[in-house]
Formats: C-alpha cells, structure tokens, sequence
C-alpha cells in the first residue's frame, strides 16, 4: 500500500527555491546549484498539479537550474572586464527581488490586521461648535453681481410705484390691507420660479402690486440666492439681471 506525502503548497518557482534555500540554511549569494537542483526536482517529480500552467512554470525554473548546473561545469566565461561570470548570479538577483517583496506583503498584511483592531472613539462636539454655520459671503454668491446693483433695480422699481400714486386721492384717507403672508409670497416666488426657469429680476418686481410686496419679494430673492435655489447673472453691465431657477 502506497503511503501518501502531504507536499506543501508555493506561490511559484522562487517560492519554493527560497524555502529550499532557507530549509539547508544556504548563503543566496553562493548557492550549491547541485543539490538545490536535486531538492528541487525531487519535488516537482511529487507534484501532483492538473493546472499546466502552474505546472510550466516550475518545469521552466527546473530547466533553468539544470542549464547552471550544466555551466558550472564548464569552464567559467569571461566578460569584457576579465571577471569570470557566475552562472547564479540572474537568479540569484530573482531570489533577492522576489524575497523582498513576500517582506514587504507578509509586513502590509501585518499592518491590515493590526488595523483592524483600532477602535476609534464617536466624534462628540459641542453644541454650539455642531450648530455653528461660517457667515455668508454674497460677493462669493452672486459673483460679478453685487448687492448695489440689485438695489439699484430694487430703487427703480420702488420709484415707479411712487410715481403711480395720485397727489390729489392720496390725500383722502388710505385703506389698510393685511400683512402679506411671507410664506405663500415665498411659495408664489419658488413657483414662479420654476415655471420661467429663467426671467428678470426687473420684471418680477413690476409684478407686485404695491412697494409692501416689492419689498417682501426683494427680500425672499436675497433668501432663495442664500439657500442655493435661485441664481442671478448678467451678460453685459447695465444689461437686466436674470434670475435662474436651481432647482428642479
């Protein structure tokens, strides 16, 4: 009955020609080529692999030792500069590449599992440093615009309600209305908003009925353009300010 060895398993070649090597405990820079060769072959002729590709690759590393093997006992060639040449020395720049980055992989992997012992605390801040918002910058908002030439427009308009009251009637008495509601002016404003997509500034003024309206519209603008729903441009200086819908 044939007793069944357990073969250990390598990433590849050098894999196994560094475990060999640290096995004997060989110097890498003078490794006898003769017996690594033997241990080597010994192994792939117990190796039991279905993949031919992994296979290949230990049989082309068994032709390599073979081939050093065979130039070793030959006589030693001689480069340009008069040394004589070691056979070993391309695969034992390999060995010495190959053994420096299992370090460095065998050190990351050490690194990801002390990683994942770290506990870190929940962030607790202060009330009032979680509730503190920076100032708003409306140069930084509007851009090229600034405030000055939306109250200039805000003037004008503001004018023309002026001019449309009557001298002689104004001086009969006045009807007071109610308050305007400030969140179904906003509500009209967003709307409208989204229905132009795209209008002036001027124009949507002109619209209110009176400078009490004017005025609650102006100020549900300069909110809108702070909260990000609404932005304004203009193409040339003294053209009209367009408003732009942000929002979809």
């Amino acid at each position: 009955m044939a007793i069944s060895v357990k073969l250990e398993k390598f990433e590849g070649p050098l894999d196994l020609l560094l475990h060999l090597i640290e096995k004997n405990k060989i110097d890498i820079y003078d490794i006898p080529i003769i017996e690594i060769t033997a241990q080597y072959l010994d192994y792939v002729r117990q190796m039991q692999e279905e993949d031919m590709n992994v296979m290949s690759e230990f049989l082309v590393m068994a032709a390599t030792l073979i081939d050093i093997k065979c130039r070793l006992l030959l006589p030693a060639e001689v480069n340009e500069e008069g040394e004589e040449e070691d056979p070993r020395a391309e695969l034992v720049q390999k060995l010495l590449e190959y053994k420096m980055y299992k370090q460095m992989s065998l050190e990351l992997r050490d690194r990801q599992v002390d990683a994942a012992r770290n506990l870190y605390r929940d962030q607790h801040l202060p009330e009032e440093v979680e509730q503190y918002r920076p100032p708003l910058d409306y140069e930084q908002l509007i851009g090229d615009l600034n405030l000055g030439k939306l109250h200039e427009v805000f003037r004008s308009v503001i004018r023309r309600q002026e001019d449309k009251v009557d001298p002689i009637r104004s001086q009969y008495g006045r009807i007071e209305k109610e308050e305007i509601d400030m969140d179904l002016k906003t509500l009209y404003v967003e709307a409208y908003a989204r229905e132009h997509k795209t209008f002036s500034f001027r124009k949507l003024l002109e619209k209110q009925g009176s400078k009490a309206e004017i005025i609650v519209t102006f100020l549900i603008i300069l909110e809108l353009m702070k909260v990000g729903k609404i932005c304004i441009s203009q193409e040339d200086l003294f053209d009209d300010i367009f408003i732009t819908s942000c929002v979809a």
